[in-house]
């Protein structure tokens, strides 16, 4: 029970560049946003898919999202977390007393470019391929203590990566309802083992205001990497898999200008952090 109530951190992966589902934005048209990601974990998804207790590590991320139209059909993607918070919690051993000093380790993230492109044009399924690359500018091991650097805190995982989706959409117009899923496939270097993505996503509107929205992502590994390849553990290293869902609710105050929270929850997990995720944002649309 208690890895099925489990919350997954999805901080730097796929989920943060889905914000159009199978369609892109019009040509000079597009969607920015400022978010917030914050997680404090004392608990861990091990390789054998297990929650285990672990000192405490706290994750805050600081994020640019951008997606604009080159033309109607090529939309510009960009993610870029320029400033992430990691620490260590300090920790008192009760048998001797003794102190195992805290760390923290503030630095930039990996961020993604890429490029959507309209395999479709006024169908009733939107349909698109997206390229995206990963670029490993965040730290994969440091931080600083009095008592020296712990080497386990990262903001990145070292390795440039490839990734190829086909996302398709569709509105049920004029029920206020949409879907989209999505499958890619990401070659990761630097001996990590390569994935298969898979996301899902139904949304409601009510109003031109409101929007919910239920997400699911599911990533698997291809296990073909080196045994020992990987940044280390956290949501940095090789071999990591889940499957997770949460909802997302946005709010468009005026015409273009809007706040946006989610969470997601996880029913599997492997090789990563499990607690409490949360994301807030506000987003500009052109």
């Amino acid at each position: 029970m208690k890895k099925i109530l489990a919350i997954i951190l999805i901080l730097f992966t796929y989920e943060s560049m889905q914000a159009g589902g199978g369609w892109p934005q019009q040509k000079g048209k597009g969607y920015f946003k400022l978010g917030q990601n914050f997680i404090v974990a004392d608990n861990f998804f091990n390789l054998q898919g297990e929650v285990i207790g672990i000192t405490t590590i706290s994750l805050y991320t600081t994020s640019l999202y951008g997606e604009y139209g080159i033309t109607d059909r090529l939309t510009g993607l960009l993610y870029m977390p320029f400033f992430v918070r990691s620490t260590l919690n300090e920790v008192e051993r009760r048998q001797t007393g003794n102190i195992e000093p805290g760390d923290e380790l503030n630095s930039f993230g990996d961020t993604d470019i890429g490029f959507k492109y309209g395999l479709t044009s006024g169908k009733s399924i939107a349909l698109s391929a997206t390229v995206l690359f990963g670029l490993p500018l965040g730290k994969t091991a440091g931080g600083t203590t009095d008592a020296g650097e712990t080497r386990i805190l990262q903001t990145g995982d070292g390795e440039f990566n490839q990734m190829l989706m086909i996302d398709a959409s569709h509105s049920f117009y004029p029920t206020p309802l949409y879907a989209s899923v999505g499958l890619g496939y990401n070659n990761r270097t630097n001996g990590f083992s390569d994935e298969i993505r898979a996301t899902g996503e139904i949304g409601y509107q009510p109003s031109s205001h409101w929007n919910l929205a239920v997400k699911v992502f599911i990533t698997q590994s291809t296990n073909n990497g080196d045994s020992d390849g990987g940044a280390g553990s956290g949501v940095f290293g090789n071999n990591v898999e889940y499957v997770s869902f949460g909802p997302e609710l946005s709010y468009i105050f005026k015409e273009n200008f809007g706040a946006v929270a989610s969470a997601a929850f996880a029913s599997s997990g492997q090789n990563l952090l499990a607690a409490p995720n949360f994301g807030v944002g506000v987003f500009l649309k052109l």
